[in-house]
């Protein structure tokens, strides 16, 4: 007698992004105060981006915490029936223990499996991706799994280049066994040969100092060229495994990292607008949150339906990138 199969399906969304929410004429006002010239046009035209939101004496679990409170909510369990936390994340509150650790201390759990992955702006996906695998495994029930951020920690707001690029949230998402399709395909990529000069944050700490670049430094024109031939390529590539075409993908989430990057994609793929999910321009590019952020708000906005067929895809420093394809 065979063994039946197992998939995996996301059963709750959730999402949290901290009260001060930054316009571009704010933020070229503060700027301008340091002598940094910029304007909610320059921001716009060539980002997308409109506004983003800015942490204040909140912490990255905060942000997590909530996003996944809401998430359990939504999917109709408790904390207590979570077997599995894994966050994404750039920005921990600290070396060790993880996020993950202290994000299930924070919703009271004890002994279920729990660790950070980090692939900083595909790290939600990865997450994802592992999520899935260790799930259809049969030795976890239902996951929890966060993408969560505080990239304000990271900015030099004398770079203009960057500082005005990035914002602070988190996203979450429960996923379950089910016996019905949910995830149906998914893959991870990484070269590291485009390495630090590309695109890193690249500190450390030693002797109880930071050593090193302990601000984002970033080539926004190799990134754009990465970001858009990866995730063409990734989406094409995921879709064959699946057996399907780009068209017959119903709703598209990329990472939301720029207005330009996003369209360029679109058009590769013959994507219209309106299966496009963007929300670059209300949070910025939030890294490992970009994606469950914009999941959740699609959910909540009645952008996906039950039996749409969904695409999201993460891209960032590494480079790395990947894609999860999934039946909503």
């Amino acid at each position: 007698m065979s063994t039946p199969r197992i998939y995996t399906r996301i059963v709750g969304t959730g999402s949290c992004v901290p009260p001060r929410v930054v316009t571009n004429d704010e933020l070229a006002a503060e700027l301008a105060k340091r002598g940094v010239q910029t304007s909610d046009e320059w921001i716009r035209t060539r980002t997308g981006i409109c506004q983003r939101y800015i942490a204040e004496n909140m912490s990255t679990l905060d942000l997590a915490l909530a996003a996944s409170r809401q998430a359990i909510e939504r999917a109709g369990c408790a904390p207590a029936d979570i077997d599995l936390i894994i966050v994404a994340t750039t920005t921990p509150d600290g070396v060790f223990p993880s996020m993950a650790c202290r994000l299930q201390a924070a919703l009271g759990l004890k002994g279920c499996a729990a660790f950070d992955v980090q692939a900083v702006c595909a790290g939600y996906v990865y997450a994802m991706s592992v999520a899935d695998g260790l799930v259809r495994t049969g030795a976890y029930r239902r996951a929890l799994v966060v993408g969560a951020e505080v990239l304000s920690r990271l900015l030099d707001w004398d770079d203009r280049s960057t500082c005005v690029l990035f914002g602070d949230g988190a996203g979450a998402v429960v996923i379950e066994a089910s016996d019905s399709e949910g995830i149906l395909a998914h893959r991870m990529h990484a070269d590291g040969s485009f390495g630090v000069e590309t695109l890193s944050c690249d500190a450390r700490i030693e002797h109880n100092a930071v050593v090193g670049t302990g601000f984002i430094r970033m080539n926004g024109q190799q990134v754009f060229k990465l970001a858009v031939s990866s995730l063409t390529e990734s989406f094409r590539e995921v879709c064959g495994m699946a057996g399907i075409t780009p068209e017959d993908v119903d709703v598209w989430v990329p990472h939301q990292a720029n207005i330009r990057i996003i369209e360029m994609i679109a058009h590769r793929l013959g994507l219209p607008p309106e299966k496009t999910v963007v929300t670059v321009n209300l949070h910025g590019n939030t890294s490992a949150a970009s994606v469950p952020l914009a999941l959740d708000w699609a959910v909540t906005h009645g952008r996906i339906k039950p039996g749409n067929t969904v695409m999201l895809q993460g891209v960032g420093a590494g480079m790395a990138w990947g894609s999860v394809l999934l039946r909503w």
